[in-house]
């Protein structure tokens, strides 16, 4: 089998060995469920606890405060409709902020609950992606109870101010002496959490989500941090595990495993970024180098260090993806959920390009495992691929 090489590490990323040798025991020998007061299931609690206080650790905040949930897509839907799920006195027609880059699973909560009265402003981002806090500011109002904004884009990669917009909440709270504390802030970090600073204090955020498939831990967990004292609804109901937030019986080893994936990322992320970008950046000048027409989406430098989304007009991303992928290379051609339609991505349309950029647009982004030796093969073979497919392509 020939080598593949793997550059789509922003939809998901493969499990590294260490975090699967921390999780084996939890499958046969520490299998209990933790809610059981036997010996088993007091060895599974242990596990549960343990992690919940590593997970914490690694956004600085309470292990009361961690809720683990299946994934992102959990994390921010519990965000959204636990927070409007609450009763706010006072808030006769509750508002929402998000912007039009987010993830599909905030966009597609918001548009549903507009369906049932809630009014929501999607915030423009500049050319180069970036929300202002200044809009943020403009656009609050009384009866605004969340916020809901993307720290670092899935698609574009572009890292949002987020401690700037915590200022602007905060100060519009004081104002208006909102003695409940909202809005609220939440942030999607899924994307940021193996290449940013994730200190919660730091970011002023008061819900936060991330999940354990970006940072080299297992699908399928991850967890929403609440800061203290916030109300939220629950959202699956059951045996009360989790707080009573979000019911079933835990998941250890996938639990342990993330926590054990967010340790590794502490421990050599800052290492990590500067090799990582450093190749991002050898690819994106090797390319604009060898192929004309090609553009960079996303703000230059205000970006995680493993996204390289590129516009190259007269062609569609899809068909460099397919062409990519019989050279044993993947890439895609935006975010994993728009893979199953071919609409082009909302968030190059967002950017206020003309829409051939969103239709030729590619996603690299690269990971731990990604080497000089992978990024200069694909500068040799990229430029006859986008070649041949512009001579056959209907495209101007």
């Amino acid at each position: 089998m020939k080598k593949r090489i793997y550059l789509d590490n922003a939809a998901t990323t493969p499990l590294d060995p260490r975090v699967k040798r921390v999780m084996e025991p939890y499958w046969e020998k520490i299998f209990g469920n933790p809610s059981g007061i036997y010996e088993e299931g007091r060895r599974a609690k242990e596990a549960l606890e343990k992690a919940r206080k590593e997970v914490a650790s690694f956004i600085n905040s309470s292990s009361d405060e961690i809720i683990f949930t299946s994934g992102g897509t959990e994390s921010n839907n519990l965000a959204i409709f636990g927070v409007t799920g609450t009763k706010f006195p006072g808030a006769l027609k509750s508002h929402i902020i998000t912007s039009k880059i987010e993830h599909k699973s905030v966009l597609i909560s918001c548009k549903e609950l507009e369906k049932n009265g809630f009014e929501v402003t999607y915030l423009n981002p500049d050319e180069d992606g970036l929300i202002d806090p200044k809009d943020l500011k403009d656009a609050l109002r009384p009866e605004t109870v969340l916020v809901s904004i993307i720290y670092a884009n899935n698609e574009i990669g572009v890292v949002q101010p987020i401690p700037e917009m915590a200022k602007v909440i905060k100060d519009f709270r004081k104002k208006s002496k909102s003695e409940k504390g909202w809005p609220y802030f939440h942030i999607d970090a899924c994307q940021a959490s193996g290449y940013l600073d994730m200190d919660i204090n730091k970011l002023g955020v008061d819900l936060l989500s991330a999940n354990g498939s970006k940072v080299y831990g297992p699908k399928g967990i991850g967890f929403l941090y609440k800061r203290k004292g916030l109300k939220l609804k629950p959202f699956i109901y059951g045996g009360g595990q989790e707080k009573g937030f979000r019911s079933g019986t835990e998941n250890i080893p996938a639990i342990v495993g993330l926590a054990e994936a967010l340790k590794i990322v502490k421990e050599e992320g800052s290492k990590e970024v500067k090799r990582i970008s450093k190749l991002r950046d050898e690819l994106l000048a090797g390319i604009l180098k060898k192929i004309p027409r090609v553009f960079l989406n996303g703000h230059k430098t205000k970006r995680l260090a493993n996204n390289l989304n590129i516009s190259v007009l007269g062609v569609e991303g899809e068909s460099i993806v397919l062409y990519l992928d019989a050279l044993g290379i993947a890439v895609s051609t935006g975010s994993a959920c728009n893979s199953s339609d071919l609409e082009p991505s909302h968030v190059v349309n967002s950017l206020g390009k003309p829409i051939e950029f969103a239709h030729g647009s590619l996603r690299f982004s690269l990971g731990r495992y990604t080497t000089k030796e992978d990024v200069n093969y694909v500068i040799k073979v990229f430029p006859d691929i986008i070649k041949k497919l512009r001579s056959i392509s209907a495209i101007e």
